[in-house]
């Protein structure tokens, strides 16, 4: 990614959008089609890339503690 290029993706179950090389830009949403809106919306308005990366909805919102051991 080059700087200003906005990136949505996944966040302990919150969606993000991650603004290269501009942390202070970065917004979360609630909802993947709200964060997709913005961050396309953002990065046409930079005149930059944006990019979605999708993941598997856990239904939480905090990540997994990888310690825990349950493999359920």
């Amino acid at each position: 990614m080059a700087d200003g290029d906005v990136e949505t993706r996944s966040n302990r179950g919150q969606w993000e959008n991650h603004v290269e090389g501009e942390p202070e830009r970065s917004q979360s949403y609630s909802s993947r089609e709200e964060a997709v809106d913005a961050g396309r919306e953002l990065a046409a308005e930079l005149g930059t890339r944006h990019s979605v990366v999708d993941s598997v909805p856990t239904g939480v919102i905090t990540d997994e503690d990888p310690a825990s051991g349950d493999d359920r």
